[in-house]
């Protein structure tokens, strides 16, 4: 599944479509190219044998003569092929008696071989090429049907010019190996020129997704190089978006402060009042904490934006190690397991809101075990984190997340901590789910966030 996923990955990269459709297209026109060489290559040297089958037959025909209805042949012939025995290139006359082929003559070459039933009878004046086996050899034929005309008599015969294909199919095979060999080569070096000419195509992309990075991990806070014509408006664009956003969020965190500040004061004079119920004082006293909080959370997200990458594990540790000392009376046993290249896109004081609810609420509901474990993978960062306490039912798993809802029994909180938490995942387009943890037996807390 890993490799699938690793692979959906790769082909969904503009490099990945652009080198396979090259690929594929060298892979088609290159053999196919040597297809047609290697045709237009056999059907040329077969057209050269038929030329020169034809012209043997007519210095053969040439030679012939009819006396008394009887063919008369020289003993030997001009071309030395037909008289030297087993040469490859032979020469038969046959005539059609009653359905029947009788041989009336054949060259000095043809001695010791047999020849076949089934040569092929034109009609006279006509020729025809057929391929037959002679001895477990294929041989190229050539038959002409010619008719002599003696005292107002005709007679007919075919003369029949047979050429060993050895030479040809070894010449065929040799010029394949030859083509193959070289295109090979080509199709090679067209794969390396083509690799390397993407390479340098594709250059700006990767420098402005090295770039990006850099910005993600808070290195950089705009995109300083300079790219192609095609790339400039783009890059022109997301520092546009960067500059925004980072005053945006300025706007909201001094908005936040203000408003924090302009509530303290009405506050604290509310406070003291002398004639207060002990119920109204206790609400006084969180409201100011409330504001104390968000007044906290102004202060602390400074400069950090959604694109800037916050290391997980410090700050987990930090949470861990503050629940420890809480939680000490229960000596709660507390297995962190983080991806060391775990991230957090987003603000520190978010990442603190969403584990510390997270682990706090398992804090109070264990018995003495909770699993906290973060996985990144290249499309998605997940946090789970499990607990050995009563878990959560089914009934209750969508009300919990409502702001004011409580399913549990504990004096502590306020009952807007996992609304926090779901309000904060929403606003980085994350997913959260709570089940029931295999391992523990206990509640299951599971959030998705897509990179």
């Amino acid at each position: 599944m890993a490799l699938i996923s690793h692979l959906k990955a790769w082909f969904n990269s503009l490099q990945a479509r652009v080198m396979v459709s090259a690929l594929l297209m060298i892979l088609i026109i290159v053999p196919s190219l040597a297809i047609i060489l290697n045709n237009a290559f056999s059907e040329q040297v077969q057209s050269s044998i038929e030329n020169e089958l034809n012209a043997s037959s007519y210095a053969i025909l040439a030679l012939a003569e009819v006396d008394k209805q009887q063919l008369q042949m020289p003993e030997q012939l001009l071309n030395n092929q037909f008289n030297a025995i087993g040469s490859g290139l032979y020469a038969l006359i046959t005539q059609q008696v009653d359905n029947n082929q009788h041989t009336l003559w054949s060259s000095s070459s043809f001695l010791g071989l047999t020849a076949p039933e089934n040569f092929p009878i034109p009609a006279i004046g006509d020729s025809r090429f057929s391929t037959q086996t002679i001895d477990a050899k294929k041989h190229l034929v050539y038959s002409f049907t010619v008719s002599f005309i003696q005292q107002q008599q005709t007679f007919t015969v075919t003369l029949h010019i047979m050429k060993d294909q050895s030479d040809f199919i070894q010449m065929v095979a040799k010029f394949q190996q030859t083509l193959w060999s070289w295109l090979g080569f080509i199709m090679a070096v067209l794969v390396i020129l083509q690799f390397v000419w993407l390479k340098f195509t594709l250059k700006p992309l990767a420098k402005l997704q090295k770039e990006l990075k850099q910005i993600e991990q808070g290195n950089k806070q705009q995109i300083e190089q300079h790219y192609p014509l095609e790339l400039a408006r783009v890059s022109k664009q997301l520092n546009t978006l960067l500059t925004a956003q980072k005053n945006q969020r300025k706007r909201y965190r001094n908005a936040l402060s203000d408003l924090a500040h302009s509530l303290k004061n009405p506050l604290a004079v509310m406070q003291s009042q002398g004639n207060l119920t002990t119920s109204s004082l206790q609400q006084l006293s969180l409201m100011n904490k409330t504001i104390e909080h968000q007044l906290k959370r102004a202060q602390s997200g400074g400069e950090t934006a959604w694109h800037v990458g916050i290391k997980i594990a410090p700050i987990a540790e930090k949470l861990v190690s503050s629940l420890h000392k809480i939680y000490r009376q229960k000596q709660l046993v507390i297995n962190v397991n983080i991806d060391e290249r775990a991230t957090f896109n987003g603000e520190e004081s978010d990442l603190y809101e969403i584990l510390g609810n997270l682990l706090d609420n398992a804090s109070k509901a264990a018995q003495k075990i909770i699993n906290l474990n973060v996985t990144q993978s290249e499309s998605q960062l997940t946090f789970t984190i499990s607990d050995d306490g009563k878990g959560v039912s089914e009934a209750l798993r969508e009300n919990i997340l409502q702001r004011g809802i409580r399913a549990d029994t504990y004096q502590q909180g306020h009952g807007i901590g996992l609304a926090i938490v779901r309000d904060l995942v929403d606003s980085y387009h994350g997913e959260l789910s709570i089940g029931k943890s295999p391992d523990l037996g206990g509640a299951l807390f599971t959030i998705a966030f897509k990179r």
